[in-house]
């Protein structure tokens, strides 16, 4: 590991320089219909979390609190701080487990990014258009996937790399929002950083935290933007200095060049994956092994006991064994493989109804708890997608399948009719939404690069809502 600060090299100047001069005309066509697909996702996951465990209660909170403000709670009854609005959608976003990742960063972006900048844009007199929106999103998970990918062990080392690297990501988008200028990009990075937090340890705890985590980050962004443009500076060397995010959190092991490298020209975006099943990406191989399985007659009463082989970080992160009794089962079955195998087995889908406590303590999935999982050096430590499934029925038989790849992904992408099912799907699951409203919302965010007002997004969200 080396030490980051024997560099000559200012990576966070540099990187808040390419912020602050990228601008609209830079992005490629295919850029842009990315950006489009995974705000549509994400605004379809954050309707979908409307009955989700613990949005309501964390909505009633900060309106408790709150007697006005300038951005919508996309799941609450007013206007709000732009920071609780973006705290709020950003755990909304991510509350089923439903929303993108960049597989080999390992982080979910749009989560933190899309509710840090629409939070932006309403507390902003003016108008802000479509390719706004569409510029400060993509420069925002542009960043977030570099630091990821820079960053490459984070997870490993017990950081939530989606809270902790979405903080100074966050800050990279609004900052476009706020048109802020080199030196205000830098300091709105370096405040990003001073908030930056992050632990997998609600993940282990299987605490409703774990969907909160994202909103912290959105926050942090929006905020560090504002006071930013307001004359508070950041630390500058924020990523390299000696307690900056390389040496102090990351421990030196870091890939620094690839947070700089062709930025605005090399587009790691193009890399992200949109998300089939509303639970931790570690899970979804181990789902089409299950769906494969089924396919060749394997019946759940069949199961005797059960192998699944990860990666070593997937085994760390959803490698516990099953418990129906578990303080917070929801979160508990959207980080376990064994339970991810045994719904998918029995249903022949897996969909949001899976992850809710009456689907998770039912007793034809109990059988989940007869599987175990282990890593194996077959595969890198921080692959993602392979997984290998062993089971053995109570006459003897075995069933055993691999899979190298994963639904969701560059390389196996879901087509633009499922994007658009999975969509309409989440607003039918959280608002009872159908028809045309559902539809006006849909169009207008394919068209987005063309609607000179973005605001009205938001307002045809709400009328989706039936607000």
């Amino acid at each position: 590991m080396a030490d980051v600060t024997t560099a000559t090299r200012s990576y966070g100047a540099e990187l808040a320089k390419s912020v602050a001069a990228i601008r609209y005309d830079d992005l490629p066509t295919d850029v842009v219909t990315i950006i489009k697909l995974f705000t549509l996702d994400t605004l379809g996951v954050i309707a979908g979390a409307a009955k989700a465990p613990g949005m309501q209660e964390l909505v009633d909170s900060l309106e408790a609190w709150e007697t006005g403000g300038l951005s919508t709670l996309l799941l609450g009854s007013n206007k709000v701080n732009p920071v609780s609005a973006a705290l709020a959608n950003g755990a909304a976003a991510h509350a089923l487990d439903f929303d993108d990742q960049h597989d080999p960063a390992r982080v979910h972006v749009f989560c933190v990014v899309l509710p840090a900048v629409l939070a932006a844009m309403e507390a902003e007199d003016r108008t802000i258009s479509g390719q706004d929106i569409i510029l400060a999103v993509a420069v925002g998970v542009e960043v977030f996937c570099r630091l990821g990918l820079a960053c490459y062990n984070s997870l490993g080392k017990g950081w939530h790399p989606t809270t902790a690297l979405g903080t100074i990501s966050a800050a990279a988008a609004v900052s476009k929002i706020f048109q802020l200028d080199e030196a205000q990009a830098l300091s709105a990075l370096g405040l990003a950083f001073v908030q930056l937090s992050g632990t997998t340890q609600f993940i282990a705890d299987g605490a409703l935290a774990k969907r909160v985590g994202p909103g912290f980050a959105a926050r942090s962004g929006v905020l560090a933007a504002h006071l930013a443009r307001g004359g508070i500076t950041g630390p500058h060397r924020f990523l390299e200095g000696q307690s900056g995010l390389f040496n102090l959190q990351e421990r030196g092991e870091v890939k620094p060049e690839i947070v700089v490298a062709e930025f605005g020209t090399l587009w790691q975006v193009r890399d992200l994956s949109m998300k089939p099943y509303p639970c931790c990406r570690c899970n979804h191989t181990v789902i089409q092994l299950a769906l494969e399985l089924r396919a060749k007659g394997l019946k759940p009463v069949d199961v005797k006991s059960g192998l699944i082989e990860l990666g070593e970080v997937n085994r760390k992160i959803v490698g516990a064994a099953f418990d129906r009794s578990h303080p917070t089962l929801v979160v508990h079955a959207q980080f376990n493989a064994a339970y991810a195998f045994a719904a998918a087995l029995a249903d022949g889908e897996v969909s949001i109804r899976s992850f809710t406590p009456e689907r998770i303590g039912a007793k034809d999935v109990a059988y989940a708890a007869t599987i175990d999982t282990c890593s194996t050096p077959d595969y890198d430590e921080t692959a993602v997608a392979p997984a290998r499934v062993s089971i053995t029925t109570h006459d003897g038989r075995v069933y055993a399948a691999e899979k190298l790849t994963m639904k969701g992904a560059p390389d196996e992408p879901m087509t633009h009719v499922e994007v658009l099912a999975k969509f309409a799907s989440c607003l039918e699951w959280g608002f009872g939404a159908t028809g045309a409203s559902v539809e006006e919302l849909q169009d207008f965010v394919m068209d987005l690069d063309g609607q000179p007002d973005g605001k009205q997004m938001l307002k045809l969200f709400m009328h989706a809502r039936g607000r």
